[in-house]
């Protein structure tokens, strides 16, 4: 069912570039979906009955859109007196301020160099620890945690009690706008310095040890099930439920690859979650 704001979305992503539309036009549109976003009443990527995720494309035209509309401006600190606070220098789109919370909004954002782009939703008991980076168009669902150095990118879609280590990267997809985003189901682990890209899926309580790298063109080598998980035309690369995976190698091909003992890396489903697991990798609910 077509709402009033994805028919203004509509409207407004379609008007051509030099149609003369002024930003004061199309302000209140923007502003209308980022604080739609904010709120999680829509959201860049929608899970089916089917359980297939899928990109929510008016969604991601229309936060294109208000790139395409927005004006540089200087977003530096100021002092009460306006001031600028040196050394900082902020020069961004006039549509995408970092976002600010107040204590009612449930959620702790440690002090040190974290921002939150606006049109990123984060749920009560969310715990950034400093210093983050969550991109519009991003959801980060109840209790989840995400450590520092962490980066959430745009329209990334992050469940419930999810717990994203230091160093770890979840990729974001913008465009095109049919591309589903990256998808990290309910407690999911991500280990430290781990990389999640292109759109892929990890199902819900899966644990990606420290290090794994995850991409379009990553195949991955269930050693349980004996079968190898790779994207297509079509599907994401989908890590499935419960699945332990950690980093691993196979010989790369060819006579010289080999005399040289040469590898290419390779991500191993070694095991899938039981209660060992689970005690291993519980958060501390201290912490929050």
């Amino acid at each position: 069912m077509t709402t009033a704001l994805e028919e203004r979305i509509e409207r407004l992503a379609a008007a051509p570039a030099d149609s003369g539309k002024k930003w004061g036009d199309a302000l209140p549109v923007i502003e209308e979906l980022l604080a739609a976003l904010e709120r999680g009443t829509v959201r860049a990527a929608e899970r089916s009955s089917e359980g297939r995720w899928e990109a929510v494309a008016w969604v991601k035209r229309g936060i294109l859109a208000g790139f395409r509309y927005g004006v540089l401006e200087d977003q530096s600190p100021r002092d009460v007196s306006g001031h600028h606070v040196p050394p900082f220098t902020f020069i961004e789109k006039s549509t995408y301020p970092a976002r600010g919370f107040a204590v009612s909004d449930g959620v702790r954002i440690v002090p040190g160099g974290t921002s939150v782009r606006r049109g990123a939703h984060l749920a009560p008991g969310v715990v950034l620890m400093a210093p983050v980076f969550v991109n519009v168009g991003a959801h980060i669902d109840r209790d989840a945690m995400i450590d520092s150095h962490a980066l959430v990118g745009s329209c990334a879609q992050i469940g419930t009690r999810v717990h994203v280590s230091a160093g770890a990267q979840i990729g974001g997809v913008l465009e095109p706008v049919n591309a589903s985003p990256v998808i990290v189901e309910d407690d999911v682990l991500v280990g430290g310095n781990c990389g999640v890209y292109e759109g892929t899926v990890v199902r819900e309580r899966a644990v990606l040890a420290a290090g794994v790298i995850l991409t379009r063109g990553t195949p991955v080598f269930d050693l349980v099930r004996e079968i190898v998980y790779r994207a297509t035309a079509s599907d994401p690369l989908e890590i499935p439920a419960g699945a332990v995976v950690v980093p691993g190698t196979r010989p790369a091909s060819g006579d010289w690859a080999r005399k040289q003992g040469l590898a290419i890396a390779a991500p191993l489903i070694v095991k899938y979650r039981d209660a060992g697991t689970d005690a291993a990798t519980a958060l501390e609910a201290a912490l929050r």
